[in-house]
């Protein structure tokens, strides 16, 4: 089968390199514009770009997905599906050109965690189980009929970065069974069930600042769904101090203040809303991530010190 592929980043490497080895033939591989990143502010490529031209494969680099010169282009191609993994919202006049239509690869088991952070929401809610959905897409985001899926395991260990890496093959294995099932007209898309609809939001910088009140285990998902990007944080002496490792450890003096550093003996251990958590690595404002440990030889702290 004749497709189109559009993607950013690295999450959709993994399927833009199996359906590349597969049977079907990639027409042309869509991607965002080059961007200034770090310090330096250097135009960096979308890392989806940056396959594509390992892969060999045509590549259009493209801003604005409602140009009619682009538009014509990609009919050009005469592709009989599009297929979309963590690219951009396409409009109609777009998605609707294939005959096929347009999927697309979602890391959770729709109509749970619809949005644009799945996986980091689904651990900082403390689900135990998440997974990945191909669903036809439609006019409005993440509301189009489903095709496959496939649940994964969030193990207790778990942070965004190994759970990303997991569900991005898992994604791309079932990405290619959805397109051979298509081709083969072996498919029958199911509509989402209403009752069942979660959301999972774009991150913003206040998702990320840790409340002590709050129980030791939403702290600890907390710190586990944004870590290692854009991570949890706290201050310390009006000073950010971002945590990317936490541990669940029994309290062995009831009723302290949350916030409060509580044994730094045993390390850096801070009283929540119901017992304590210690945390295993952090990063202090102009500094690398570095162990809690480390951190605190360094940066020792006063008696009854809190943080936030």
């Amino acid at each position: 089968m004749r497709l189109i592929f559009f993607g950013n980043p690295k999450f959709a490497i993994p399927s833009l390199s199996k359906l590349a080895s597969s049977s079907h033939e990639i027409a042309c591989v869509v991607t965002s514009p080059d961007r200034p990143s770090g310090r330096g502010q250097k135009l960096r490529p979308p890392e989806v770009a940056v396959k594509a031209r390992e892969l060999g494969l045509p590549l259009i680099q493209v801003e604005k997905l409602k140009d009619k010169d682009f538009l014509e282009k990609i009919s050009s191609f005469a592709a009989a599906l599009f297929v979309v993994v963590a690219f951009r919202i396409l409009p109609p006049q777009l998605f609707e050109i294939p005959p096929h239509g347009t999927i697309n690869l979602h890391a959770a088991l729709l109509p749970k965690f619809r949005g644009a952070a799945p996986i980091n929401w689904a651990i900082m809610r403390g689900e135990r189980v998440t997974g990945v959905t191909t669903f036809q897409i439609k006019k409005r985001v993440d509301t189009g009929d489903l095709l496959l899926q496939k649940e994964e395991q969030i193990h207790p260990d778990d942070d965004y970065d190994s759970l990303y890496e997991r569900l991005s093959q898992t994604g791309a294995d079932l990405l290619l069974e959805t397109v051979n099932l298509i081709e083969r007209g072996e498919i029958t898309p199911v509509s989402q069930d209403p009752s069942q609809i979660t959301s999972a939001p774009k991150l913003t910088p206040e998702h990320g600042e840790i409340d002590w009140s709050r129980s030791a285990e939403e702290i600890h998902n907390q710190i586990r769904g944004l870590s290692s990007k854009p991570g949890a944080y706290t201050f310390r002496d009006g000073v950010k101090l971002k945590i990317y490792k936490s541990e669940l450890i029994d309290p062995t003096e009831p009723g302290v203040t949350p916030g409060t550093i509580v044994d730094s003996e045993k390390g850096l251990v801070v009283a929540t809303g119901n017992t304590w958590l210690k945390l295993l690595e952090v990063q202090p404002a102009g500094k690398k991530r570095m162990k809690a440990d480390d951190y605190l030889r360094g940066y020792p702290p006063e008696s009854g010190e809190a943080l936030g």
